[in-house]
């Protein structure tokens, strides 16, 4: 965009003062930027300026439209922070300082700008760089302190979105695949629709480009007919309110792309079968019909409102039949970004579903614009926002209080994604009070969301008056009572993923800050003891804890158990770097060894499970003495007649073999549909269920579990069970979970020999 264009737009809604602050701005960055080129060949500053028209649209103030001009010169040029803050202020050089990312002298790689300084590695698309994972952390942890630079955020990664195209494909895909993880559901926490549904369409067109363009095609190819459908039922329930004296805008709605896709993923139907493409939106307008009427204050005129958006309800309830569970009051109850709006669902007179909403002129502001409808307003004395604007910003620093304490960008992402994720649980106190949730949370993240020491102290909980497991999946209208305890603290098998206790990322945050303030050794001690007790499970031997401390980043063993101690680094996590360091030990000495003279003549067909190193074309089977399974580090045995036979390299068998130059190097390359049969011993004191609750366990898991054989002795009974595992992290998961069931004293993977 040229200067010119959002000159013009500026000249209408600013005074002389803000509009030569913003002129100013301009030039300043277009100073700044003088020379540099996006991947589209446009001048750098152009997107500057379509940022700013962005914000612009949504009403922000001159201050904003400030900063998301210079939003750039701090990153992308030689201008310090410091000109920034001198020339237009510490408020301008707080927005600027938040939307800047730290590695100002790479290559940029959201927007394609191209300068002369060394080219950045394009990392895996499905994967996000140290960088850009810090940058993330800084600029939603500046939210908390000023919510306008989130804003500035969104506008710049919306006009990239709008850009991607420019850039190569690797890259689009990760920036897109980046949207949809973060940003638009953080445009969705903020109310802000009209900037979350253009960024999940932009970001689908790239992750998936293939399925967009054929739910495009299809939505076109029925256009005109649905139009005309649409045209009808809207003049159909705009004659209906006019005839019972109710003022309201009735429009058809189209449904986005990325919503119908979602859509035919949750019910697995094709596009063919998904009826409601488009929806009717019913606005309600304030009664303004008479002197008595006028004299109503705001307030009064809303609650008017809301009662014409219920009544209109019931009239669309009597021309269409409504359609059982698919009714929403998000007026009464609104969601937890403070959107509100009626939503129904009938069945029209064709006989398809049609989705209906319905709400105030005021609540469409509140959902089209979110938390930037405070500053539409600004000086419009009917309408004051501020008791809303309070209370999304008090939500926003309520969300991001407990991420102070996570300096990984990594972890910050993973635990971002897991509370921005759109799908949420909604349960409710005794008292009644809405406590909003992550899809899969239990009572223990309910207790946490109450208060810390509610949660420390939690020992058990009832749902709708029932006692349930700390597990237990809370569903929404759930209604959630915490039993708690004088004393006490939490329990270390809550930060085990395995078992399922907790789901939110506040919540597993401040359990790990309860146990990094408990006592050094008994941290050490602890640690030690989930290292080892993980390692019997499985039966690994022969590691070095020296070198996996190091591949964490500690240099002393104690500190890196420690970390294991308090929960900052997960057992099953220890686990799979061990693993990994066993491999790459097993493959260097294999690799010194000279692969057997007839191996290299065979023609024979490699299995696609392993691979096998320095050689092709040659068969292999799994050994049937250990049955290894991926995950396992594991050395090929070269037969005489067989080809390669694959052993765990802890094998007794292996562990026997006098020629050591028939071993070679071999490594996993698994099929995900691949299972390997895995016998695990459980040794319990007998009791009657035992073995209906370990099925139950595969069965959760999605095991099937094969050759079953018992030994009792007195009370106790000794269980050796064959499990069809997919690799080592399903195991694992079983065997914690095993290990969970009562009057269970042990349970590992059984070793031969």
């Amino acid at each position: 965009m040229k200067f010119s264009s959002f000159s013009n737009k500026l000249i209408e809604d600013l005074n002389s003062t803000e509009y030569s602050l913003v002129e100013s701005a301009y030039k300043f960055a277009d100073r700044a930027h003088k020379g540099q080129k996006r991947a589209s060949g446009e001048p750098f500053i152009e997107h500057s300026i379509s940022v700013a028209a962005i914000l612009l649209e949504l009403g922000l103030p001159p201050v904003v439209l400030t900063a998301a001009l210079l939003h750039d010169v701090v990153e992308d040029s030689t201008v310090s922070l410091k000109a920034v803050e001198k020339t237009f202020g510490p408020e301008v050089g707080l927005m600027v300082d938040g939307v800047t990312k730290l590695t100002g002298q790479v290559q940029r790689q959201d927007s394609g700008i191209t300068l002369q300084t060394p080219e950045s590695d394009d990392r895996n698309t499905k994967h996000i760089s140290d960088d850009q994972a810090e940058t993330i952390r800084k600029t939603f942890l500046a939210m908390s302190d000023d919510v306008r630079i989130v804003i500035i955020k969104l506008a710049d990664r919306l006009h990239n979105m709008r850009t991607l195209n420019y850039l190569p494909r690797n890259r689009r895909q990760r920036i897109a695949q980046e949207t949809l993880d973060i940003f638009a559901p953080l445009a969705n926490r903020l109310g802000m629709w009209q900037i979350k549904w253009e960024l999940e369409d932009l970001g689908f067109r790239y992750v998936n480009p293939k399925k967009y363009k054929e739910i495009a095609l299809a939505i076109n190819r029925g256009r005109v007919e649905r139009e005309k459908r649409i045209a009808a039922t809207v003049a159909r329930l705009q004659k209906e309110l006019e005839q019972h004296g109710i003022s309201a805008e009735v429009t058809g709605r189209p449904k986005h792309i990325y919503s119908i896709w979602n859509k035919m993923k949750r019910k697995n139907i094709p596009f063919d079968k998904i009826h409601d493409v488009r929806a009717v939106r019913v606005l309600v307008k304030e009664r303004a019909e008479s002197l008595e009427d006028a004299k109503l204050s705001l307030d009064n005129k809303e609650r008017q409102a809301i009662a014409d958006c219920y009544q209109i309800l019931g009239i669309v309830h009597h021309l269409w039949n409504p359609i059982p569970g698919e009714f929403d009051d998000y007026v009464a109850t609104p969601k937890d970004n403070f959107y509100q709006s009626l939503h129904t669902t009938v069945v029209n007179d064709e006989g398809n579903p049609l989705e209906v909403q319905i709400r105030t002129e005021l609540m469409h502001e509140g959902a089209e614009y979110g938390i930037a409808s405070h500053w539409r307003y600004k000086e419009d004395g009917k309408r004051k926002q501020d008791k809303s604007f309070d209370r999304r910003i008090n939500w926003l620093r309520s969300m991001m209080d407990w991420r102070q304490e996570l300096t990984d960008g990594h972890e910050f992402v993973d635990a971002l994604k897991s509370d921005l994720f759109p799908d949420r649980v909604l349960a409710f106190t005794p008292r009644g009070d809405i406590i909003d949730l992550p899809t899969g949370a239990t009572p223990i993240d309910f207790a946490y969301h109450i208060h810390t020491s509610v949660g420390e102290r939690c020992r058990g909980a009832k749902v709708n008056g029932s006692l349930v497991p700390l597990n237990h999946l809370l569903e929404s209208g759930d209604q959630v009572e915490v039993l708690t305890s004088k004393t006490g603290g939490p329990s270390r098998d809550w930060l085990n993923t395995d078992l399922g206790y907790v789901r939110s990322a506040r919540a597993r945050e401040k359990i790990r800050s309860w146990f990094k303030r408990q006592a050094r050794k008994e941290n050490i001690t602890t640690g030690r003891s989930i290292v080892e007790r993980e390692l019997k499970k499985l039966n690994i031997s022969g590691y070095s804890m020296e070198k996996t401390a190091a591949m964490f980043g500690y240099k002393l063993a104690e500190d890196f158990y420690a970390a294991v101690g308090y929960g900052d680094i997960h057992g099953q996590t220890v686990i799979n770097r061990i693993v990994e360091l066993l491999r790459d030990v097993s493959e260097q000495e294999a690799e010194s060894l000279p692969p057997p003279e007839h191996a290299k003549h065979e023609l024979q067909i490699e299995s696609p499970e392993v691979s096998v190193s320095g050689t092709r074309g040659l068969l292999t089977h799994l050994a049937r003495c250990c049955h290894p399974v991926p995950g396992d580090e594991i050395v090929g045995y070269t037969t005489r007649v067989r080809g390669v036979t694959i052993h765990r390299k802890d094998c007794p068998n292996i562990l026997r073999v006098r020629e050591r130059d028939r071993l070679i190097s071999v490594e996993w390359r698994a099929k995900p549909d691949k299972v390997y049969p895995v016998t695990i011993r459980i040794e319990a004191f007998d009791r009657e269920g035992l073995m209906r609750d370990i099925s139950t366990v595969a069965a959760d898991e999605h095991v099937n579990m094969g050759d079953v054989s018992t030994l009792s002795k007195g009370h106790e009974v000794h269980v050796n069970v064959t499990l069809e595992v997919s690799d080592l992290n399903q195991l694992s998961r079983v065997l914690s979970r095993v290990e969970e069931l009562t009057n269970v004293t042990m349970v590992q993977r059984y070793r031969p020999g």
